[in-house]
C-alpha cells in the first residue's frame, strides 16, 4: 500500500532526527498544516469517520443550551461575556445550543460568540452552519487569543484530541514510548531513556508490572490551567464532555479510527483520527490549583437526564408518528445508555466558588491541589 504524504513525512523526520515521542507523532497526525487529519479531511458524521454526540441528536445541544442559558443566570447575568466553543466540529453543537439560548434575549445579547478552531476548513464549514442565526462567531487559534472579560466556554470531544505522552514500565523504570523504523522502514514503537522527574508522570503511581503503561496530556494540562485561573480571575464557567477515566490509572487507551472503524495507530498517518481517553482527575487537579472550584466528573448518562433529556425527548415527540417517537427514543439511548455513551463519557465543569450547577453535586476539593 502507497504511504501517505504525512508518512513520508514523518519517517523523514524520524531518520534525521531519530524515533519521535507519540506526543509528536500524534501532533503532526492531527494538526500537520498540510496532511493533518482536522486540516484535510471530514471527521464528522455518518459518512466520516465518527459520530460525536452533537450529531447523534439535537436534543444534546439544546440541553446545553440551556445548561448555560442557567448557568449565566446563577452568574449574576454577566454582560457582556465570552460565549466560546472549544473544537466546534461542523458548528452542530452551537447551532443546536443558540437555537434553545436565544429563547432568552438577554443572554444572546450580552454573548460574544468565539470559536476556537485551527483549522481552515473546519471554520468555513462552521461559518455556514451558523449563517444566519443569532450570533455573529469570531475564530481563535488558542484560548490565549479569547477577548478578556467572564467566560461561558464548552468543551466537546476535545481534550480527547490534545497529543499525549505515553510511558511503558521497562525493568523497574518509566520510558517514554516512542515511534521509530523496524528492520523493514516500517513505522514502529520503541522506548526512550528512562523518564525524568520532571516528566508530569503522575504521583503515587505505586508499584506496576513491566509493560504497563501511563499517559499523561501535558496540553490539556496547560489549557485546563489557563482558563481555571482566568475564570477565577473574572468570572464564568466550563463545562467538558469527553470520554475518560478518573486516574491515575495504568492502560494504553491511544487509539486510531478511520470510517467508524477502529485501525492501527501507526497505519496511514494522517487519514484518521488519533485520540486518547482523557483522565478527569489530572484536569480536576489542574483546576483546583489554578483557583478554581471543580463539579464533577460525573457519567454524561446521569448528566443529561439530571438536565431533562428525558423530558425533552417526550416533548419533541408528543404529536409525531411512532416511527419518529423510536427513532427519538433510540438517541436517547445511544447518548445515556451505559452500553453506549452514558457511562464512558463524562462532564465536569469548572468555575468561583459558590457557584451550584444543575446534574452535578456540590463542587470537590482536592487536598493535594493547594491553592495558589
Amino acid at each position: 500500500m502507497t504511504a501517505t504524504p504525512l508518512e513520508h513525512r514523518i519517517k523523514a523526520l524520524i531518520r534525521l532526527d531519530g524515533p519521535m515521542s507519540v506526543f509528536d507523532y500524534m501532533g503532526l497526525c492531527l494538526a500537520d498544516p498540510e496532511h493533518g487529519y482536522y486540516m484535510a479531511r471530514e471527521p464528522f458524521g455518518r459518512d466520516g469517520d465518527f459520530v460525536t454526540a452533537p450529531e447523534v441528536s439535537q436534543m444534546f445541544g439544546e440541553v446545553i443550551g440551556a445548561f448555560l442559558v442557567d448557568a449565566w443566570e446563577r452568574l449574576g447575568r454577566p454582560a457582556p461575556f465570552q460565549l466560546v466553543e472549544f473544537g466546534p466540529g461542523r458548528g452542530t453543537l452551537m447551532a443546536d445550543l443558540l437555537r434553545v439560548a436565544k429563547r432568552q434575549p438577554a443572554f444572546v445579547a450580552a454573548a460574544r460568540l468565539g470559536l476556537v478552531e485551527t483549522s481552515p476548513r473546519l471554520r468555513a464549514k462552521q461559518a455556514a452552519t451558523l449563517a444566519g442565526g443569532p450570533l455573529a462567531p469570531s475564530w481563535y487559534a488558542s484560548a490565549e487569543e479569547i477577548p478578556p472579560g467572564p467566560l461561558l466556554a464548552v468543551a466537546n470531544e476535545f481534550f480527547d484530541a490534545l497529543p499525549i505522552r505515553q510511558f511503558v514500565r521497562d525493568h523497574g523504570q518509566w520510558r517514554e514510548r516512542r515511534v521509530g523504523l523496524d528492520a523493514d522502514g516500517r513505522l514502529a514503537f520503541g522506548l526512550g531513556p528512562a523518564a525524568l522527574a520532571d516528566a508530569g508522570l503522575p504521583p503515587r503511581l505505586g508499584t506496576a508490572d513491566d509493560g504497563a503503561v501511563v499517559e499523561v496530556s501535558p496540553v490539556g494540562v496547560t489549557v485546563m490551567t489557563g482558563l481555571a485561573r482566568r475564570i477565577a480571575a473574572t468570572g464564568g464557567l466550563l463545562l467538558a464532555i469527553d470520554y475518560g477515566y478518573s486516574g491515575p490509572a495504568f492502560g494504553d487507551t491511544f487509539q486510531a479510527v478511520r470510517s467508524h472503524t477502529s485501525v492501527d495507530v501507526l497505519q496511514r498517518p494522517g487519514e484518521a483520527d488519533l485520540t486518547a481517553h482523557v483522565d478527569f482527575t489530572a484536569l480536576a487537579i489542574a483546576a483546583a490549583r489554578a483557583g478554581a472550584a471543580v463539579h464533577g466528573p460525573v457519567e454524561q448518562g446521569d448528566f443529561l437526564l439530571a438536565l431533562g433529556l428525558a423530558e425533552r425527548a417526550g416533548r419533541l415527540g408528543a404529536d409525531k408518528d411512532e416511527a419518529t417517537r423510536a427513532e427519538l427514543v433510540a438517541q436517547v439511548e445511544r447518548l445515556v445508555g451505559a452500553s453506549e455513551m452514558g457511562s464512558l463519557f463524562k462532564a465536569i465543569a469548572v468555575s468561583r466558588a459558590g457557584l451550584a450547577l444543575p446534574g452535578f453535586p456540590p463542587a470537590r476539593t482536592f487536598p493535594e491541589a493547594p491553592r495558589p
